[in-house]
């Protein structure tokens, strides 16, 4: 048997030694870089379906659903379809100066009331948001009692100019706290903007990260551009670019837009997005996402090709 000289054997034992600690570190190496690559997440999304003739179809199974992310079909791992589900509803109200022009916030808060004392049931949590100045004030937190969203809404006034990109940029986050699963924003508006700091694109890529629908109401949009041309800071600010950033805020986020010009228009509109939320499908599953690609698009298909299903865009 050859033997082993103790000088070699230190410096065997050292090698081994330094060896053994490279091995553990090589190891959590790899693990931090695997981790830096994959996130896992939990995805929910509301869909709504409707046939041809606008009808709300509600008798679909989990089975008759496919979901994409990135144009890769994804396993459905929740479903839950439930009309009597209560809602956790974020009110997001334009107090700006505009919105005292043309009784639009007088007409605006006797509305409300209508939605909350005859459309809304006992078991729906509702919240109060209203922005101006470059500010957005909880002024009601979510409650099933009404009585302080309605307390609150009696002595809102309109003043300043109107942070709308802002106020739809911070919203969802808030509006993600509701206790439901059914979410929900409703942001009444003239779409009047002259005072955010971010910009449409920056408000939509916010709001579509979190899986809460922005119903949009626009309201008395002003047509005359003589009268748009004193709030104007950006070439946006016309009744076509008004409604157009509106109809991104819905759109990104699987919400509607509605554009009301009389009080009639506007409990309408309240009573059709009362009752989508009623039909909305609760559906879940599982991202796993490489990080470095951060935008992920998501569609989503029923059996039947010619139904018509909405959807946040993306996240």
């Amino acid at each position: 048997m050859k033997k082993v000289q103790p000088a070699q054997i230190i410096v065997l034992l050292l090698l081994t030694a330094l060896a053994l600690a490279a091995l553990p570190a090589r190891s959590q190496e790899k693990k931090t870089e695997l981790e830096h690559q994959i996130s896992v997440s939990a995805i929910s999304i509301a869909v709504t379906v409707q046939g041809k003739d606008g009808r709300y179809i509600s008798d679909l199974t989990q089975d008759d659903f496919t979901v994409y992310e990135n144009k890769a079909k994804q396993t459905i791992t929740y479903f839950k379809h439930d009309f009597e589900a209560p809602v956790s509803l974020t009110v997001l109200l334009d107090v700006s100066g505009s919105m005292g022009l043309q009784d639009k916030l007088r007409e605006s808060k006797e509305a409300l009331r209508y939605l909350l004392t005859g459309l809304l049931r006992p078991q729906d949590e509702a919240s109060l948001l209203i922005f101006a100045d470059g500010q957005v004030e909880v002024a009601a937190t979510f409650s099933t009692d009404k009585s302080g969203f309605l307390a609150e809404l009696n002595h809102t006034e309109a003043y300043g100019q109107t942070a709308l990109n802002d106020a739809v940029a911070v919203s969802p986050g808030f509006a993600n706290r509701g206790k439901n699963e059914k979410r929900a924003i409703l942001l009444i508006t003239d779409g009047i903007e002259n005072d955010s700091q971010a910009s449409v694109d920056q408000a939509v890529e916010i709001a579509r990260r979190v899986d809460v629908p922005i119903f949009t109401i626009g309201y008395k949009i002003p047509l005359d551009e003589e009268f748009l041309r004193k709030y104007k800071r950006t070439s946006a600010l016309t009744s076509v670019g008004i409604v157009s950033a509106l109809e991104r805020f819905s759109q990104a986020t699987g919400g509607r837009i509605f554009i009301a010009a009389q009080p009639e228009e506007l409990t309408a509109a309240l009573r059709e997005i009362k009752r989508e939320l009623s039909h909305q499908y609760i559906i879940g599953y599982t991202s796993y996402k490489n990080v470095e690609n951060e935008y992920r698009k998501i569609w989503v298909e029923t059996a039947n090709k010619k139904f018509k299903v909405r959807t946040r865009e993306g996240y």
